[in-house]
């Protein structure tokens, strides 16, 4: 059994846990199966009647337990006066257990799937995978949902949209988008991660009434606002030193905006004292800029940090509680060498974003060799190159890429997107639900590096300290979208917002 996760998590399970805790509660307290399957097909039965109240019903059902679900619905659907067409994927006989219990209890007819079944109906019930899933559909099950995905009706989905891996949201090139997804005991990661997020659509869990206690443990949870109360304060006794000193490593030639949302971010996140460390020949930009931040000017060659000021990095660097590196340090073959020696050599925990990942291109390895904790920031993009793959493969599996790159630097990994995905090398992940489009603008990203590093000069484990940057950005995007509007947001609203970002958390979580 995995450690369990922080309190501050709400736990997320996926396949093979739910089904572990099905086990327990049918064979260790003596719960019915058909009872369970009973109400799982229940609460499916009216999300169903509620999204779409008239009109025909078509339920396509697997072999699986998911299509006993899907024929306890429909039987619970025509009971309530629905004309329901009941298309089976498998021939009757092969069905077995309750699900081959509830598909004698139907009462009235049940057919083939064939595509053109599906004519006429208002909503369909995507009763064919469920949670067992993963890798690609084939034969009648991928000609059936690619069937479901040129109609215009909504889809209810049973558990999990068909196509979608459950554990991680990552999606079969043929899957399901549906409408309305009814998920039972519990949410799923797929539920909140994409793709699997987009193809969930509005969610809704039922309580089937599996007992609590179960042994199983989830290794991923939703990021919730119980992490605010993670980020110490600042007492009586408090100095600009004891809360937290951040170096931010950064800035080039048409580039220099980025050190200093970092720096700022910081400075407004709590940080007592923030030195960005700047290109010499650029440093009058930065004093003009950041009058509340020190700077200090490194040899630069054309405007971009050279392998020349490590040391004096690495100086000032070790007098800080966290580095910040990379944000707008260009990629030139000097600032490449500069960022990935001083990445290697600074024993202070280290956040890498923008061009200091960038600069780790195809060297991620190398990262799992510093002794102080690290934390990676990036997008899609940057992730794919750090792993050698595209944007494309990253998209498709943003739980699986996150860790895999969190295992292989033996840090923790914040993948930005809507579903800001907070890995750490152990496995466990943590994934955000308060997402808003006011941080899609340039710069916001060097915002999250700031907070996130006056977190960890706060002294803050590295996991906790990313969660709560993450968390806190978001809530700061909200108070700043509620102020400008989403489209209106830049990144200096965002930073402007953060001592107020808890107004940004809803009255109910999400």
């Amino acid at each position: 059994m995995s450690a369990p996760l922080p309190d501050w998590l709400d736990p997320l399970y996926g396949a093979e846990q739910m089904r572990a805790t099905d086990r327990w509660a049918i064979d260790e307290r003596d719960v019915p199966s058909l009872d369970l399957m009973e109400r799982a097909g229940a609460g499916l039965a009216l999300l169903t009647d509620r999204t779409v109240p008239r009109g025909p019903v078509a339920v396509v059902c697997g072999k699986g337990n998911n299509g006993g679900d899907g024929f306890v619905a429909a039987r619970l659907l025509r009971a309530l006066g629905r004309r329901v067409r009941v298309l089976l994927l498998a021939e009757p006989a092969q069905h077995s257990g309750d699900a081959a219990v509830n598909l004698e209890r139907l009462e009235g007819a049940h057919e083939a799937f064939a595509p053109d079944a599906l004519d006429g109906a208002a909503v369909v019930v995507d009763a064919i995978f469920g949670t067992g899933f993963d890798g690609e559909p084939r034969g009648v099950a991928k000609q059936a949902i690619e069937a479901i995905a040129r109609l215009d009706v909504p889809v209810v989905a049973a558990d999990i949209a068909s196509g979608v891996d459950a554990s991680t949201g990552a999606a079969a090139r043929a899957s399901i988008r549906a409408h309305t997804t009814v998920t039972f005991a519990a949410p799923k990661p797929a539920h909140w991660i994409a793709p699997g997020k987009q193809q969930t659509g509005e969610l809704h869990v039922i309580d089937i009434k599996i007992p609590p206690g179960a042994p199983v443990t989830a290794d991923v949870g939703l990021l919730t606002q119980r992490v605010h109360a993670l980020v110490p304060g600042r007492d009586a006794t408090a100095t600009k030193f004891s809360s937290g000193h951040v170096a931010v490593a950064g800035g080039s030639r048409g580039l220099t905006g980025a050190p200093c949302l970092a720096a700022e971010a910081a400075m407004r996140a709590g940080a007592g004292y923030v030195t960005a460390l700047v290109p010499a020949s650029l440093e009058l930009v930065f004093e003009t800029r950041l009058l509340e931040v020190m700077t200090r000017g490194l040899p630069d060659d054309d405007g971009a940090l050279a392998p020349a000021g490590v040391d004096a990095a690495l100086a000032i660097a070790a007098r800080a509680g966290a580095l910040v590196l990379g944000p707008g340090a260009g990629r030139s073959d000097a600032a490449t060498d500069f960022l990935r020696a001083l990445a290697q050599r600074a024993g202070v925990p280290l956040l890498l974003d923008a061009d200091g990942l960038n600069a780790h291109a195809a060297a991620l390895d190398s990262l799992a060799r510093r002794t102080a904790p690290t934390v990676l920031t990036p997008h899609a993009g940057e992730l794919a190159r750090l792993l050698s793959s595209s944007s494309e493969e990253v998209g498709r599996a943003r739980l699986l890429s996150a860790r895999e790159a969190a295992r292989r630097a033996q840090a923790v990994v914040v993948l930005k997107g809507d579903d800001t995905i907070v890995a750490r090398p152990d496995g466990r992940a943590a994934v955000n639900s308060l997402a808003t489009p006011a941080l899609a603008t340039a710069g916001t990203g060097d915002v999250l590096s700031g907070v996130i590093g006056a977190f960890l000069a706060k002294g803050m484990d590295p996991f906790a300290a990313a969660c709560a940057g993450v968390r806190r950005h978001a809530a700061a995007g909200r108070v700043a979208a509620d102020a400008h509007g989403a489209e209106g947001v830049i990144a200096s609203d965002v930073i402007a917002a953060l001592p107020h970002a808890v107004r940004g958390e809803p009255a109910v979580a999400e």
